[in-house]
C-alpha cells in the first residue's frame, strides 16, 4: 500500500510538473506578445522566462524610425520584473517589489529645432481613444534598478550630422513610483562616465523628486569632463576650437510650490585653445582675448559661481536666459570685462546646459 502510495504520489507530482510546464510556456508566449504590443510592432523579444518569483525578459529591441541618427532607440540585454502576489490578493492593487534592467543601450535625439526625443515608438504613439480611461488597479514600484548600460545623446541643434555624446557605465536606481498619481516621495541616484576625445568625465544625479508637483532636491555633479566632446557647445563652428581642457560643475537645486532656488559653481581646468585669427573669436560666449589673458592669471583655471533663481510656473520665467545671465554676469566680473558685452557674446553653451537642467526639473 505504501508503495502504491507512492508511485501515486510521483504520478501526481510529474503531471503537475508537465501542466506546469506547458502553463508556463503558453503563458511566456502570450507575454511575449504583450511586451511586444507594448513596444510597438517594431520591437523584437527573445526569451521569456516565468518563474515563481519573477519574470525575465531577454534579447529586448526597440529600432529607431528612419529619422533616427542610430539604428536603435533601446536595446536591454536582461530584465527581471518581480512583482509582490501577496499585495495583489490581500490590498486590490499592483505591487513590483523590483524591475532590474542590465547592460541596456538607450538613444535619445535633440532635433534641429530644439525638441527632445525619447523612445518614439512607444512615448510618442498615438493613444487609443477607445481603450483604456485609466482606470485599472493602482501600481506601486519598490525600485527601478539600472546597471551596465549605455546612453547617447545625439543633438542636431548644435551639429549637422547630429553631435553624439556618450554616458556609459551607467548606474541608476529609482525608488517609490506610485502610478497613476505620481505623488510619492521618488529617491533617485544615477551615476556614469562622460565619455570624452582626450579623458572621460563623471557625472552624478542624487536626490527626490514629487512628479506630480514636481517638488524636488537634487545635487547635480560633472567631473574632469572633456571639453573637446563638449566643443560644438563652447564654440561657434566658424570660430577656432578647443585643444585641451575640462569642465566640472557643481549643481544643488529645490523646487518647492513652483519655486527654483539653485546654486552652483562652474569650473574649467586647463583649458587650451587653437590659435585664432588676430585674437578674435569666442570661448562660452566670452571674448576669447580675455579668457586666454584670464587663464594666465589663474593658473589655467576658471571658476564661476551662479544661482539660479525664479518660479517655473511664471511664463516670463526662462530657465536657460537665467543660467546664461547668471553665468555670463560672474565670469564677466571675473574677466572684468562689461555685461553688455557678454551678452552680445553669449554662446549656445549655456543655452544647452540650461536646456538640460530645465528637462531634469520639468522647467523651460
Amino acid at each position: 500500500m505504501a508503495k502504491r502510495i507512492a508511485i501515486a504520489l510521483l504520478v501526481l507530482i510529474a503531471v503537475l510538473a508537465i501542466g506546469a510546464a506547458v502553463g508556463l510556456h503558453f503563458a511566456a508566449g502570450s507575454l511575449r506578445d504583450k511586451v511586444r504590443e507594448a513596444l510597438g510592432p517594431e520591437s523584437e523579444v527573445g526569451e521569456i522566462s516565468l518563474g515563481w518569483s519573477a519574470v525575465e525578459v531577454r534579447g529586448v529591441r526597440v529600432p529607431g524610425p528612419k529619422e533616427w541618427p542610430t539604428a536603435d532607440a533601446l536595446r536591454a540585454a536582461r530584465i527581471t520584473v518581480t512583482p509582490d502576489f501577496r499585495a495583489l490578493f490581500s490590498s486590490r492593487q499592483v505591487r513590483i517589489s523590483r524591475i532590474v534592467v542590465e547592460k541596456a543601450y538607450l538613444s535619445v535625439f535633440r532635433t534641429k529645432d530644439g525638441k527632445l526625443r525619447l523612445l518614439p515608438g512607444i512615448l510618442e504613439r498615438q493613444s487609443d481613444p477607445a481603450g483604456d480611461s485609466g482606470g485599472g488597479l493602482p501600481v506601486t514600484i519598490d525600485s527601478v534598478q539600472l546597471h551596465a548600460s549605455v546612453l547617447e545623446f545625439f543633438d542636431a541643434s548644435v551639429a549637422r550630422p547630429a553631435h553624439k555624446v556618450r554616458l556609459e557605465r551607467l548606474e541608476a536606481r529609482v525608488d517609490d513610483l506610485r502610478l497613476p498619481e505620481l505623488t510619492s516621495r521618488t529617491a533617485l541616484n544615477l551615476e556614469g562616465i562622460v565619455r570624452g576625445v582626450q579623458r572621460d568625465g563623471s557625472f552624478g544625479i542624487k536626490g527626490h523628486i514629487q512628479l506630480a508637483s514636481r517638488d524636488s532636491e537634487i545635487a547635480t555633479h560633472l567631473k574632469g569632463v572633456d571639453l573637446v566632446a563638449l566643443q560644438p557647445y563652447l564654440i561657434k563652428a566658424s570660430e577656432t576650437g578647443v585643444k585641451h581642457g575640462s569642465l566640472d560643475m557643481e549643481l544643488n537645486s529645490t523646487v518647492k510650490q513652483n519655486h527654483l532656488h539653485a546654486p552652483g559653481t562652474l569650473t574649467v581646468h586647463q583649458l587650451e585653445l587653437a590659435p585664432g585669427k588676430g585674437g578674435m573669436g569666442t570661448f562660452m560666449g566670452m571674448p576669447r582675448s580675455a579668457v586666454v589673458g584670464l587663464l594666465k592669471d589663474r593658473n589655467g583655471q576658471i571658476s564661476v559661481k551662479f544661482v539660479l533663481e525664479g518660479r517655473l510656473d511664471d511664463p516670463r520665467f526662462s530657465l536657460n536666459e537665467t543660467f546664461m545671465k547668471r553665468v555670463g554676469a560672474s565670469m564677466a566680473e571675473g574677466l572684468g570685462i562689461s555685461l553688455e558685452s557678454v551678452a552680445k557674446g553669449l554662446s549656445s553653451t549655456t543655452q544647452s546646459i540650461g536646456s538640460s537642467i530645465g528637462k531634469l526639473f520639468g522647467g523651460k
